[in-house]
């Protein structure tokens, strides 16, 4: 087999964080017939915790430390935890776009355990004072470069996701690429000042949605001449990426030596690593795609659990499916609508008060990007779900029914809605509806493009010789309305 590079995740600092990993991965090859020794295994020492560090400078230096490596053949294969997924996707990236700069060495697996695609939350809470105090504490610096990549909905994640977005199926190519998550938070690592460690629909460090590369990119942008009783009609168009295969792991979290999907090298994880590294061509891929989707749709179909509370009645959470959407506001010139709403709206009627209770989780705007906005949707609940009974008693609800509510739709209100250059109110078409854009477990990035009105008055031509005062000027008519 060709050589396994393991790739680590932000903040490390001994490689103790592969656990029993390479081992037991090593042992488990050896039953199935494959040649895998411990000398054929590399782990990954690479700094994120100085905060001079970027992201371009990880990818620079992984690829010198791949030409260091005296491999037998042209080929190696990686496995990586949480940041280490996106160090190799860029690397991966920068091989393609500057083939002169790079390594010609081809990577044909690359199996990323709870890999931060689209960023993580907790990476806010990261660069905060919190944050700065606790790498104090641990004789490191936070990380801030790195930092600012992950955190939810910065330009440069943006830029390598839409990329795989547009960009030719690797599988076609045979690269193949495979994405692994556990479904849900280890509690004894809640953080009550972090409610993120606990997050349902993460695994207490990274969302399931945003570790999934079956991702959309949607844009709703005005179509020429049309409007509606003032208002802009934003037409939606879809782009769907190349098909990734994808498997959540039950009761695997983040890390920790007992549940973390990585360090406790857990049977069921090592067995679907081996799957992956076990792919040879197209129709094998496809092959696991289809088996990785039956699991998760079992796996979705069992989605109460019961935490232990002490002496108390257990707490209750539903794992339902969520979708993550990353809301870009920009103008026609690429302009940031700073201060610009977004209201969600549902039914035959389009109202904002016909939304399912408790459809959004959480938002968040990235730091760096003010017009760049996370949202956090309960998938079931926008999409109707049936009745959920109580495990101890199936007589008993632990939730009824919901009912579909769509058509949905959003209402953009920009700030400035009057001027010599504004913009104006904007809905999607009739007849579009939003829920088109949104996958179970999966990020969809939302392009809201408005058009600028420009009025004849902000340039004007008189043969009026004598002097004018235009310091007041009369805004006019839209051009080209």
């Amino acid at each position: 087999m060709a050589t396994l590079v393991f790739v680590h995740g932000w903040s490390v600092t001994d490689t103790s964080t592969y656990g029993q990993m390479p081992e037991r991965l090593q042992q488990a090859a050896a039953k199935a017939g494959i040649a895998l020794t411990l000398a054929d295994i590399w782990l990954s020492e690479y700094v994120s915790f100085d905060d001079v560090v970027t992201m371009n400078d990880l990818v620079r230096g992984f690829d010198n430390a791949l030409r260091d490596l005296h491999l037998d053949g042209p080929d190696f294969a990686c496995i990586t935890h949480s940041t280490g997924g996106p160090v190799v996707r860029e690397w991966l990236r920068a091989q393609r776009d500057k083939p002169g700069c790079c390594s010609t060495i081809r990577l044909t697996h690359l199996v990323m355990l709870a890999p931060a695609n689209y960023g993580s939350a907790l990476a806010q809470l990261g660069k905060s004072e919190l944050g700065k105090l606790k790498a104090w504490l641990e004789g490191v610096e936070p990380g801030q470069r790195i930092l600012d990549w992950l955190e939810l909905g910065s330009p440069e994640s943006l830029a390598l996701n839409l990329d795989y977005i547009h960009s030719a199926d690797p599988a076609t190519s045979g690269q193949f690429q495979f994405v692994l998550i556990g479904d849900r938070p280890d509690r004894k690592f809640y953080d009550h000042l972090n409610s993120y460690t606990g997050e349902d629909g993460s695994d207490g460090v990274v969302r399931i949605a945003a570790a999934n590369l079956n991702a959309r990119h949607a844009v709703l942008a005005v179509q020429t001449g049309e409007l509606t009783d003032g208002i802009d009609a934003l037409s939606l168009t879809l782009q769907r990426g190349p098909r990734c295969a994808f498997r959540m792991i039950p009761g695997a979290s983040h890390f920790g030596d007992e549940h973390g999907i990585l360090a406790s090298a857990d049977p069921l994880t090592v067995d679907t690593i081996l799957s992956c590294l076990q792919v040879r061509d197209l129709a094998d891929y496809t092959a696991l795609c289809d088996r990785f989707d039956s699991a998760n749709a079992t796996r979705d179909t069992n989605k109460v659990e019961l935490e232990p509370v002490g002496p108390f009645a257990p707490r209750v959470h539903i794992h339902d499916p969520r979708s993550m959407v990353i809301v870009r506001l920009t103008d026609e010139a690429g302009n940031p609508l700073l201060g610009t709403g977004c209201v969600f709206t549902a039914g035959p009627q389009a109202s904002p008060d016909h939304m399912p209770h408790g459809f959004m989780h959480d938002q968040q705007t990235n730091t760096h990007a003010r017009n760049t906005v996370s949202l956090y949707f309960d998938y079931s609940l926008l999409a109707g779900d049936a009745r959920v009974p109580d495990p101890r008693n199936t007589r008993k609800t632990l939730r009824p029914a919901v009912p579909s509510h769509r058509p949905y739709g959003a209402l953009i209100e920009p700030a400035d809605l009057v001027g010599l250059v504004h913009h104006a109110l904007a809905r999607n078409k009739p007849g579009d509806d939003l829920f088109e854009m949104l996958g179970p477990h999966q990020t969809t990035v939302l392009d809201v493009v408005l058009p600028r009105k420009i009025h004849a008055g902000v340039f004007r031509l008189t043969r009026d010789l004598a002097p004018q005062d235009f310091s007041h000027p009369v805004p006019g008519p839209v051009i080209g309305e």
